[in-house]
Parts: C-alpha cells; structure tokens; sequence
C-alpha cells in the first residue's frame, strides 16, 4: 500500500487527503491548525497537529519512509519552503509542492521539488488520482461518476488476453481501445510511436501497453495497481 504525507489541510490539502485515503491509500497528515487535523481525523490513518519545519516533528511521524509527500501549504511560503527542503534531507522520494504562483514554482524547483503543481490548474481531486494509481497516464471526467482513463497495463496483465482478463464481469469496466508501441525506440529521449488497436478476444497485452477503459468512479478504483 501507498503511504503519501500531506503537509498543510487548507481547502486543497482537505480535499486531497480525503480522495487519497478513499482511494485505499495511507495517509499522514499534518497541520498547524487543530481545527483542521480534528475535521480530517476519522477520515485518514494518522492526523496530527505539528510544525512542518521542525524536523524531529516530521521523523516523529516516519515520513522518511513515505513514497510521496506533498506540501500544500498556501499561505506561509516560507513555512513551505523550509519544509521542501527538511522533506528532501530525510530523503523522502518524492516532494510535490504546492505552488501559488509560477513565482513561487520556479523557486521551489531551484530547492529540489520533484513536481510543483499549482490548484488553478490542477485540483485536488485530480492530483489524488494520480498519486493514488502510479499507472495512471490521463483520464476524462465524463460526467458525474464516470470517467474514461488511460493506465498502463499492470504487470498482472502482461500475456493475458482480453478474455483471459474479463475487465467488464470481474472489474465492472468497458476496455475502449488498447494503445501499444510499435516499435523499440533508438533513443530514450524520443517520444515513442503508438498505435491504436481496437480489442478483439484473442488479443494478448503486452509489457508497454497502455489500455483506455471507461467506469464508474468505484470500479476504476478496483482494477489492479501493480
């Protein structure tokens, strides 16, 4: 299971520790405000009021042995600041920050951030999806409850048929279109060539595959992640 830390529970914070944790994630989450740890306490594994920039508080919580952390705290900068650089000396793998202007963006990339994302452009709800499902490639809110989503095929797919895999009776799913490599790239740098194959019975995936399926929001959380 996935353990993601979520520094600052404003507005975007909430929202994005809340959609993790339902999306079967483990969650830290951390605060100043006991007003906000208490709202968000009975929704994630741990919740704690703490000062992010104070190092022996995050070690307290084990975040050195997260996968993801991501700081969402908007309006003391400094505060974000100081604590991208403490998440990156404990040697956490991956540092989102949150940023409120590209200003700010440019600087955290300078201190180490591994992906700044900024809430105009990407919601919480979204940023959720993405973490919570590392072979997550795009998706399409089609409308309320359903989304059309593009995922890399799961190691547990690999050399399977479509019907072999059942998406529609085992996972509630409709695999639209399966999306494969045509070739071995020359060079990594190079964006590689994919065709498009419609699904037939027989078809096998492949290691590289990506798979384009439409659901409900409740069954898309159930396919496989690994």
């Amino acid at each position: 299971m996935r353990k993601i830390a979520v520094i600052g529970l404003g507005r975007f914070g909430m929202t994005l520790a809340k959609t993790l944790s339902a999306s079967g994630v483990q969650v830290v989450a951390i605060d100043r405000d006991g007003k906000a740890v208490n709202e968000i306490k009975d929704d994630v594994d741990v919740a704690v009021r703490g000062n992010s920039t104070d190092q022996s508080v995050l070690l307290s919580q084990d975040l050195d042995k997260v996968d993801v952390c991501v700081i969402a705290i908007g309006e003391q900068f400094e505060s974000a600041l100081l604590t991208t650089v403490l998440a990156k000396q404990i040697g956490i793998p991956e540092v989102i920050c949150r940023a409120q202007s590209e200003f700010h963006a440019e600087i955290f990339q300078k201190i180490g951030a591994d992906k700044i994302i900024q809430p105009e452009k990407v919601s919480g709800e979204s940023l959720a999806r993405q973490l919570s499902n590392p072979q997550l490639v795009d998706f399409i809110q089609l409308a309320d409850g359903f989304t059309l989503m593009e995922f890399r095929a799961p190691k547990t797919f690999h050399g399977k048929t479509i019907r072999d895999l059942s998406l529609r009776n085992r996972y509630e799913v409709n695999l639209v279109v399966i999306r494969r490599e045509t070739a071995e790239k020359t060079n990594p740098e190079e964006e590689p060539v994919l065709e498009t194959i419609f699904p037939r019975a027989d078809e096998e995936l492949r290691e590289n595959d990506t798979l384009v399926v439409v659901g409900s929001d409740e069954a898309l959380t159930r396919l496989p992640r690994e």
